[in-house]
């Protein structure tokens, strides 16, 4: 491990790693509340870069994308009279949390719409790209789009993909490496088709927009596998990823047999403001008011039963702004979001740490709306995404341990996750590997006519889902020593996935040192905003 040059707290905006010279409090997200603690000396900590400008005008950035594309020609040239198009749209699992009206996704589609009407396109279906997520409600569709496209679309022209309606997807081929490539029926017959991509992370867009957003289950199973998880070394960075790999040979079969127009978008990190800007400083920049903002906002949600703390966040809207449209054919336009997100994301940092801490938050991709981040998804958090938000190599040296502050409560969602619940009480008692589960369980579950009718008609995710969720900490598990979970308020559910408990933070180091020794360099990943640890 390279040695850590000591700093002293910067003082320029642009400095994001401090490394604390004393005991330093330090907020982190604990589930629906938030913890103050101090943390050793000589700890580094990462902060995410400061807000990248938005676009003056979002409307006039996103035409010019559509008239300015990368290798295609302008959108208005591919239009013609009596087309079919299909509009794919991806779903609300991006941004986290939810974005400010409007959303991005209506600007764009309010842009296109209004083109493929001037140019005599009346054969239009917009589809929301969800895969094997949960279908969204009318409600959180309606906010999404905007009153005015849904009320030109919805309900017979604007929907959810159903990955599993057995008229409603086709088969387009195969990879080279054997991998099936199915696609909703009603694209793949399209004349064109038009994604609307809303990018967040790196490790979304691209080949992996229509490879996956349209896709069905045999489709995924290429390559939402333990084995390809283990050898993704980063999902953040999309030449590491071997699941990438994957999702692009998929997805150049379905750009080799139709015509797609991709539109990707980017936002910067902007995820508090008002009230609530002081948790985009450094504590070391806190002022009296921001200290006493922080007291207040604590004390109150401590008061709060946890439903409410949860209603709370989960409608606090973030402030997100366009830094960045670019659309055109897959791959170029891809490769200009991902450097733009790189830009936002990226924080150059020197050597790896021994013990990684950072605090899980409320929310994730796959539990928008719902009434909890039920354990497994915590564990998806953890060593799925954290411990992924690096490019390069890992944040956390191999061996290391990591510590997290969660809750880590007993508690499902029984609409949003009917089948996790099964999983992980029934399963996962039996056993937590991978490489069983995929060949044991899976297929039952995937094919499990209740779940099947509940992912259909109702608005729960797929059957095979959890198992992915599982898989998608498997790298993790396999590289991290010891996972420490700081305030659980249950010791089953962690032991369950072979995790400790502490009771505070200091407790959970003091464990951690116990197996990397006293002099271990510790790191503290400072979520949210997103921060992507560019490891030299």
């Amino acid at each position: 491990m390279r040695a850590i040059r000591p700093r002293t707290r910067p003082q320029s905006r642009e400095h994001v790693v401090t490394i604390d010279t004393d005991s330093a409090p330090r907020i982190m997200f604990s589930g629906e509340n938030f913890l103050l603690e101090d943390l050793p000396v000589g700890t580094r900590v990462i902060y995410p870069k400061r807000p990248l400008t938005g676009v003056a005008n979002p409307q006039a950035a996103i035409r010019y994308a559509l008239n300015h594309p990368e290798n295609m020609e302008p959108l208005h040239a591919l239009l013609a009279p009596g087309m079919k198009v299909t509009v794919a749209i991806d779903d609300i699992s991006m941004p986290l949390p939810i974005m400010r009206a409007p959303d991005v996704r209506q600007l764009v589609l309010e842009i296109v719409c209004e083109m493929l009407a001037d140019h005599g396109v009346d054969d239009v279906h917009l589809v929301i790209a969800l895969a094997l997520h949960r279908r969204m409600t009318d409600a959180e569709i309606k906010r999404m789009v905007g009153s005015k496209i849904w009320n030109q679309y919805w309900p017979d022209r604007l929907y959810n993909h159903d990955a599993c309606d057995p008229d409603g997807m086709v088969v387009v081929g195969k990879t080279r490496h054997g991998e099936l490539v199915e696609l909703n029926r009603r694209a793949a017959e399209s004349d064109l088709v038009i994604y609307v991509n809303l990018n967040f992370v790196p490790m979304n867009g691209g080949h992996k927009s229509m490879g996956v957003g349209l896709c069905g289950y045999e489709s995924l199973k290429a390559h939402h596998t333990p084995k390809a998880i283990v050898d993704s070394n980063s999902y953040m960075n999309p030449p590491d990823s071997a699941i990438g790999h994957s999702m692009n040979r998929q997805g150049q079969v379905i750009e080799d047999a139709i015509k797609v127009f991709h539109i990707e978008t980017v936002l910067n990190n902007r995820t508090f403001d008002g009230p609530l800007d002081f948790l985009m400083k450094n504590e070391d920049d806190f002022t009296e008011s921001d200290r006493l903002k922080f007291s207040a906002m604590k004390w109150a949600l401590d008061k709060l039963p946890f439903a409410a703390r949860r209603e709370i966040f989960m409608r606090t809207p973030a402030a997100y702004e366009l830094i960045a449209c670019y659309a055109g054919a897959c791959e170029p336009v891809h490769d200009k979001t991902v450097t733009k997100s790189f830009e936002q994301y990226a924080v150059e940092i020197e050597g790896q740490a021994d013990i990684l801490i950072t605090g899980i938050p409320y929310v994730s991709p796959y539990n928008v709306n719902s009434k909890a981040l039920n354990p497994l998804l915590v564990q998806v958090m953890a060593l799925g995404y954290y411990y992924h938000m690096y490019r390069r190599q890992p944040v956390l040296r191999d061996g290391g341990v990591l510590i997290i502050t969660h809750p880590c409560s007993d508690k499902f969602d029984p609409v949003h996750h009917p089948s996790y619940i099964e999983f992980f009480n029934r399963l996962l008692p039996e056993t937590r590997d991978s490489y069983v589960l995929e060949q044991k369980y899976q297929d039952e579950f995937a094919y499990n006519p209740s779940y099947v009718e509940m992912y259909r008609r109702g608005n729960a995710y797929h059957g095979a889902h959890p198992f992915y969720m599982w898989y998608w900490g498997q790298r993790g598990r396999e590289k991290v020593s010891r996972v420490i979970c700081v305030g659980a308020d249950n010791a089953t559910a962690p032991e369950l996935m072979g995790w400790e408990t502490a009771d505070t933070l200091a407790e959970a180091i003091a464990m951690a040192r116990t197996t990397m020794g006293r002099s271990a360099q510790i790191t503290m990943l400072h979520h949210p905003p997103i921060v992507i640890s560019d490891v030299m």
